[in-house]
């Protein structure tokens, strides 16, 4: 039977052990002796260049793009942060590896929702590009930092004393001003962080290729074996997240695992979003071969009463996990009907939806024509009953 084509599924094993492949021990980390600087240009004409970070003086060393969304909203931040701290020796440079014609294309364009342009924003701030990518190897590649914005905060010292989002920024930029940062703390729990997602992926590796018995092993044998608190209980969460997950999938579900889903849907009452989530990890369950029983019925019921609190555009994505749950289980005259009901809504809310939803449609269509042609086949070949 031809499979449905898969839209994009996001259950909890999934959003929490989706990560990068392992890389090499980075070679910068929270103290560290900050990389010097080499920066090839600099877009402000009041802007102080830097090579060596001068002692007594505080350093925010940050990556950014032009193509990067949230480094975009993140410049009045900087700005702010840099204006309120600048007369307490503090520099905020951040760095890009683009052309100079790309940043000041960007520049000469007015910021989103202001009244003024990328260039008057980021004026506060010392703003550069260095194209060689030699500042970006020093910095993030030697630390393993893949996304961007992310920002280095260079003590008095010379010394990395923070890692981060720059939304992050100004809680440590004021410790470390008053010289109340305590860097082993952070640095221990970063290595925690670093810990908690090595388990992440091994556990991540083990459910990927159906070794679920493995997985929840492995899982079971770090929580017993951890003496850190904090990562024990971050490890019993996910284990209760995922136990019952596994159970299913390798066909060995209990009372336990039914009753763990009915609490967790009776919890999302009133709450869309999180019931919508919820049926999502039952339809994933569905789609690698597990079975849930009664659950898919009861998700399909609950997301169709917690339809009436929702815009119609969540009403047709709501209509279209319906019908993916009916044609998981291979009840593809009702997945039809609630995928009628998805496109005849998606009419006035959105193109893509209406897009999405017609061609599930005819993907259910072909399925049931497929089934109804397989069980006319096995009737005409089934032996005649003797008299």
């Amino acid at each position: 039977m031809k499979r449905i084509a898969l839209f994009a599924v996001c259950c909890a094993v999934v959003a929490a052990l989706t990560l990068r492949p392992a890389e090499a021990e980075p070679s910068l980390g929270i103290g560290s002796k900050a990389p010097a600087l080499d920066i090839e240009h600099y877009f402000h004409e009041d802007d102080t260049r830097v090579s060596e970070f001068k002692k007594g003086n505080v350093y925010v060393v940050e990556f950014w793009a032009t193509w990067c969304g949230p480094c975009i909203a993140s410049m009045p931040h900087l700005a702010e942060l840099q204006t309120k701290h600048r007369n307490e020796g503090v520099q905020i440079i951040s760095i890009s590896d683009e052309t100079v014609d790309e940043v000041e294309a960007l520049l000469a364009k007015p910021y989103p929702g202001k009244d003024v342009s990328f260039a008057e924003v980021t004026l506060p701030y010392t703003l550069t590009t260095d194209p060689d990518g030699s500042t970006q190897r020093d910095y993030m590649e030697a630390a393993g930092q893949n996304g961007i914005p992310t920002s280095f905060l260079v003590g008095k010292t010379g010394i990395i004393e923070w890692i981060g989002h720059p939304g992050e920024l100004e809680e440590p930029l004021e410790a470390v001003l008053n010289d109340s940062w305590d860097r082993e703390a952070f640095k221990a729990e970063i290595e925690r962080e670093q810990k908690f997602q090595e388990i992440l992926q091994g556990l991540d590796q083990l459910a990927g290729r159906g070794r679920f018995d493995e997985a929840s092993k492995m899982l079971a044998d770090q929580i017993a074996e951890t003496d850190d608190a904090d990562l024990k209980e971050r490890l019993i969460t996910v284990q209760r997240a995922v136990q019952p997950q596994f159970n299913f999938l390798s066909g060995n579900p209990t009372e336990a695992d039914f009753a763990f889903y009915r609490e967790e849907r009776k919890a999302t009452e009133g709450n869309p979003q999180a019931l919508f989530r919820h049926a999502m990890t039952l339809y994933n369950i569905l789609q690698n071969g597990g079975k849930i029983g009664p659950l898919g019925g009861e998700a399909i019921e609950a997301l169709r009463k917690e339809m009436e609190n929702v815009e119609d555009d969540g009403k047709v994505a709501m209509l279209e996990l319906i019908a993916r749950l009916h044609a998981a289980e291979e009840r593809f005259e009702d997945a039809i009907k609630a995928a009628q009901q998805g496109v005849e809504l998606a009419e006035g809310v959105s193109r893509s939806q209406k897009q999405r939803m017609s061609l599930l449609l005819e993907d259910l269509k072909s399925n049931l024509e497929q089934e109804s042609d397989g069980d006319s086949k096995s009737d005409s070949e089934a032996p005649a009953i003797e008299e």
